[in-house]
């Protein structure tokens, strides 16, 4: 008797649930991080713990994902790609429904799980512990205010990019043994540490629009508006997908089309043969 062979899905369908898989790793452990800190208190924790997690969430979200869909886990990633890498447009929007979805449960899951902690740190759920799901200028308390937001935006999401198609660049003496997702966490670290003052490094609009959502719909009523009653949500929507794209075109315009040939040394050099002189 042979055994049924598994029923397999559409491919589309297979690479968004790893996107959602992995969006989702990245969102528990970065939420989560932040809700401990902030409404646990920071005995639990400090920034440095949180751009720690959230590079670990990268880190784990990717290693979950790369198999099937390549681990975008970011619509912005996925739009530099479609511009500059060859990835079909017709799953951008899909793969962006899927991070973003990934992203929605994981916020309510870790609102489930924080709902004591929450309600003792902020009983009126207001501006007080909103960040604990979704960034805000200064990150509520410095003075930032939309466009500084967005500026900041742009600049940390295109770093972003630049570093990822650097260190995914066969061409480019990648990481090898599978380390990509590993240093792509600590890229996201780096920012984390370098860049987290103006806009809390949403720098990927799933990772700020899912759990904005989750908040929302669970008490959250100020949830879309920043520190100053301005709609603030846009902001780590639109300024990460421009960035992501600048960053990119900026890798392929300063390094990318510059590297030799494979057969070419550093700068383009071809080298020499060797000879047995003894």
């Amino acid at each position: 008797m042979t055994m049924t062979r598994r029923q397999r899905i559409p491919q589309l369908a297979a690479e968004m649930l790893a996107e959602f898989a992995g969006t989702m790793i990245l969102i528990l452990f970065g939420v989560a991080v932040v809700a401990q800190v902030v409404a646990g208190g920071t005995a639990l924790g400090d920034h440095d713990s949180i751009s720690w997690a959230w590079g670990i969430g990268v880190t784990l979200g990717v290693y979950v994902s790369a198999r099937i869909s390549g681990g975008h886990i970011n619509p912005a990633v996925t739009l530099a790609l479609a511009v500059f890498k060859g990835f079909p447009w017709r799953k951008v929007i899909p793969f962006w429904f899927a991070q973003f979805l990934g992203a929605f449960v994981a916020a309510l899951l870790v609102r489930w799980n924080y709902t004591e902690v929450l309600h003792k740190f902020d009983p009126g759920l207001t501006i007080k512990s909103q960040l604990v799901f979704s960034t805000l200028p200064g990150n509520g308390a410095l003075p930032v205010h939309t466009w500084g937001a967005f500026r900041d935006q742009i600049i940390g999401t295109a770093i972003l990019l630049f570093l990822v198609l650097a260190l995914t660049d066969l061409r480019n003496a990648p990481p090898l043994a599978n380390l990509g997702p590993f240093i792509i966490g600590l890229v996201v670290v780096g920012i984390g540490m370098a860049w987290g003052t103006n806009a809390g490094y949403a720098i990927n609009p799933a990772r700020d629009l899912g759990p904005r959502l989750a908040q929302y719909l669970t008490g959250y009523g100020g949830a879309w508006r920043d520190q100053y009653g301005d709609f603030y949500f846009w902001v780590p929507i639109v300024a990460p997908l421009i960035g992501g794209v600048l960053g990119a075109g900026l890798y392929l315009l300063l390094v990318g089309r510059h590297i030799p040939e494979e057969e070419e040394g550093p700068g383009g050099t071809r080298p020499e043969p060797e000879y047995d002189v003894t």
